[in-house]
């Protein structure tokens, strides 16, 4: 089981009011209009009163990230406030040398809700999302890449869809992932193939970062990976242990600010070597234990 901060004292279910913003409009016949993705929706405002508003913690990992940091904390606060009850970001610093840790202080100290976790050692993007996972409190868990790859009000379209459909976590694909290059493009598309060979079953995009999730994902899987395996590790598992997954195609931002490492071949290297290691993991099948039997810390192995 993976370590987890406490939980929030209040418990979310889905349909559950929580304490949204307040500046929604008086008039009950008025509408609100949110853009998404290539959507824009039109909620009622008796429908936005109906919404979940969860705790929800944002984890952004960081790695020299001096010129989006601080757009990308903001654009997610911005999101939160407007979607959440309750909300956190919490900022995991994986030893940057650029000034990256400086912006991310201030900004902490410019808002309570903001944390800065900071490492010693450059650990790669898999313990650094494990460490902003287990830092978490929320009842839900969102997780954006510092380089803002999206809108991140798109997490009210993500809230909507997991309180409809009764996911327990929402994955984003890109609609369009021609415009991170060719090299990238093609890596990504190879990636997903494999996934879906050795695990079983297709995911699209499965390496995008767009994720959100319930506490309880993280609660029943014990993630591994130190690299970029994250993904499809956390996804495979959850998958495995039965909780639902369903998928929303949003925009895709390249990278305009910064550079990106994810493609070099040290990073594709480590993704294959874990995913030799962890393969035994990644193709068992394990029920999701049921209220009794967590409560008593059981699995149940499927044949």
């Amino acid at each position: 089981m993976s370590q987890l901060a406490p939980r929030s004292p209040r418990g979310w279910r889905p349909g559950e009011r929580g304490g949204g913003r307040e500046d929604l409009p008086d008039d009950p016949t008025a509408s609100v209009t949110r853009c998404a993705g290539r959507a824009c929706s039109t909620f009622a405002y008796d429908s936005l009163q109906q919404m979940v508003r969860p705790f929800v913690s944002l984890v952004i990992p960081m790695f020299n990230e001096e010129l989006n940091i601080a757009q990308a904390v903001r654009a997610g606060v911005e999101a939160l406030q407007t979607y959440a009850g309750q909300y956190e970001v919490i900022v995991v610093d994986d030893a940057s040398t650029d000034e990256s840790p400086r912006i991310a202080r201030r900004l902490a100290e410019e808002n309570s809700k903001v944390r800065l976790i900071q490492h010693d050692r450059n650990r790669k993007l898999g313990a650094t999302l494990r460490t902003g996972f287990a830092a978490a409190r929320g009842e839900l868990l969102f997780y954006m890449d510092a380089d803002i790859p999206f809108d991140p009000d798109i997490l009210g379209r993500a809230l909507r869809a997991m309180d409809l459909t009764g996911a327990d976590m929402i994955a984003a694909y890109r609609h369009d992932r021609t415009m991170e290059g060719f090299k990238r493009g093609v890596y990504t598309l190879v990636y997903n193939w494999m996934i879906g060979v050795l695990f079983g079953w297709p995911h699209r995009d499965i390496n995008f970062s767009f994720k959100l999730m319930k506490r309880s994902v993280l609660e029943a899987v014990e993630l591994k990976s130190e690299g970029s395996l994250i993904d499809a590790e956390l996804v495979v598992k959850a998958k495995n242990r039965g909780f639902i997954i369903q998928q929303i195609g949003i925009d895709y931002f390249p990278r305009t600010r910064g550079e990106s490492n994810l493609a070099s071949f040290g990073v594709v290297l480590k993704i294959l070597r874990e995913m030799v290691t962890l393969y035994p993991e990644m193709r068992k099948r394990t029920r999701r234990p049921s209220e009794s039997e967590r409560s008593h810390g059981a699995s149940v192995e499927v044949a």
